[in-house]
């Protein structure tokens, strides 16, 4: 084996008084951290749902084997380091000393490979990671060994990047299409079980036998120091609820403020606006492939004449337009792979009436089109009501069902037909991250009913996926994204309608937040 180590070892706001949050009985001194969260915590589990909810939740309780530093180097998190045999097949990776599970088990080889294995059927990097992969063990207590059948040199990226929570043993082993029934965490934070309530509150406590790395705190990587005895997920759907809390000092933090409230929030007393935000966020409208009529790809291709990214812009930050972008493509402005390939589909001047004829000509027949839409989530119900207009004023007939977004999640599971609780379509958004590149792009996966909701099946698109994973370059990955892109305009598999940058809005006496695409809560202090 050759060493090769990464790194050693409401109306005016003007509220008076308290808005009566409930608050469970804590201990006397205990710090408490109140977050608003853009949505409510459905299910916790990051694996069995995609939702960023439960991402950002996994990440307050998990930690992970690699971590990403700002620049998006994957770092050592939970390793002491690695080493891969000289044909790079084999990678040993080896756990750092004092790692404990909140039962207060240690931290074996044997559950990161449970882990892993969990995450891998999911995950688009993890199921490129299945298919190049031999074998994966545990060697002792503290070595993993995965060994490959050609070279994967994104293996740190891969394990670092998104979701790949290591979990004990046995609850890693819950099939991954499954719901777990425990949350015993292996980060700084461990979640309070019996005071979730969803809907209302989830609640974190420190967990004390954690221990951090010796490093400054970068995104998900370095030194988790956590400096809050608890910290509570306050679930406040109306925006100018969670502002007044905010002016009033009854919560400390609120993760998307609504952007009509950031003027009056930028003049509040003791409150501060500001960008933590490192890639952005790309809103997006998502079909359903499996069933009528957005099984034909002529209506899905009908529409794009009619996305007006600045209509979505408008209604996602409202005058904010220093903090949004259009002219958005596949890959995020700002990223690598970011390209112009066949923009024009989407920057040219919008034509609705060009729209309305291809609509008639695809064979659409007034077939009813399901769009769901979440009541309590302000930004994807926004880029929904935008999506009814375009989808009205192109002749389809529109059934908008609202609901509260963990019905949303669940309604999307079902691949059903809508006059048996199936969809036709509902919006959503992505991270600058999740969506820089087309392994863990998921609405790119044409892998049919094994993909992302949706379940858009595409041979030509897998090809490309796969070209790229094995592109020896920069540049050769760039060719392949402007051909991704290409095939993107042909075949729609979802539409792009813009790129955000949320600022968040906090108590100005709190400190240290970490520079992410999520909240994190490791390093934040109160001065």
């Amino acid at each position: 084996m050759k060493r090769r180590t990464l790194m050693a070892g409401a109306a005016s706001l003007g509220l008076a008084g308290s808005l009566g949050l409930a608050r469970p009985a804590v201990g006397q001194g205990a710090r408490v951290l109140r977050f608003v969260p853009q949505g409510n915590l459905q299910n916790p589990d990051p694996i069995w749902t995609t939702t960023v909810i439960a991402r950002n939740h996994g990440y307050v309780i998990w930690d992970t084997l690699y971590g990403l530093d700002a620049s998006l180097t994957p770092r050592p998190q939970m390793l002491a380091g690695h080493e891969i045999s000289d044909d790079r097949l084999t990678w040993r990776l080896t756990l750092r000393d004092g790692l404990r599970f909140h039962d207060n088990e240690p931290v074996r080889a044997t559950d990161c490979v449970a882990s892993i294995a969990r995450w891998m059927r999911r995950d688009g990097f993890g199921q490129r990671l299945a298919a190049q992969m031999a074998e994966m063990r545990a060697l002792d207590d503290r070595r993993l060994e995965i060994r490959l059948t050609r070279p994967f040199a994104l293996l740190p990226y891969a394990l670092g990047y998104n979701t790949c929570f290591i979990m004990p043993e046995r609850i890693a082993r819950t099939d991954a299409f499954q719901q777990i029934q425990e949350y015993v965490g292996s980060g700084p934070y461990r979640f309070v079980r019996d005071e979730w309530v969803s809907g209302s509150r989830a609640v974190y406590a420190r967990f004390d036998g954690y221990v951090p790395r010796d490093e400054p705190a970068s995104f998900t990587s370095g030194g988790k120091r956590a400096h809050f005895d608890r910290v509570e997920w306050v679930i406040m759907p109306d925006s100018a609820t969670a502002a007044a809390a905010l002016q009033t000092g009854e919560v400390d933090w609120i993760e998307q403020p609504l952007a009509d409230l950031l003027p009056m929030l930028r003049k509040s007393p003791g409150v501060v606006v500001e960008s933590v935000d490192l890639l952005g966020a790309v809103g997006i409208i998502r079909f359903n492939h499996l069933q009528p009529p957005f099984d034909n790809v002529k209506l899905r291709r009908a529409i794009l004449p009619a996305v007006d990214q600045q209509d979505y812009m408008a209604a996602v930050m409202g005058g904010e337009t220093a903090l949004s972008r259009t002219g958005v493509g596949v890959f995020p402005i700002g990223t690598p792979l970011a390209n112009d390939a066949g923009l024009a589909a989407l920057t040219s001047p919008r034509d609705v009436a060009l729209a309305k004829r291809l609509v008639a000509e695809s064979g659409y027949k007034g077939e009813r089109v399901v769009l769901m839409a979440p009541t309590d989530f302000p930004v994807v119900n926004a880029i929904a009501q935008v999506t009814r207009s375009v989808y009205e004023s192109v002749g389809l007939n529109v059934e908008y069902v609202s609901a509260d977004w963990g019905t949303v999640v669940s309604r999307r599971n079902s691949k059903e037909p809508v006059e048996k609780g199936g969809w036709s379509t509902f919006c959503t958004y992505g991270d600058g991250l999740s969506y820089s590149n087309p392994a863990s792009h998921t609405t790119l996966f044409g892998n049919g009913t094994s993909g992302w909701y949706g379940w858009y099946t595409s041979p030509r698109m897998e090809a490309l996926r796969g070209a790229w994973y094995d592109a020896p370059d920069l540049e050769t990955q760039r060719r392949i994204a402007r051909d991704i892109q290409l095939l993107v305009w042909e075949e729609v598999p979802y539409i792009p309608v813009g790129q955000w940058f949320q600022p968040i809005a906090r108590r100005a006496n709190l400190g240290g937040i970490v520079k992410s695409i999520l909240p994190i809560f490791w390093n934040v202090q109160r001065a």
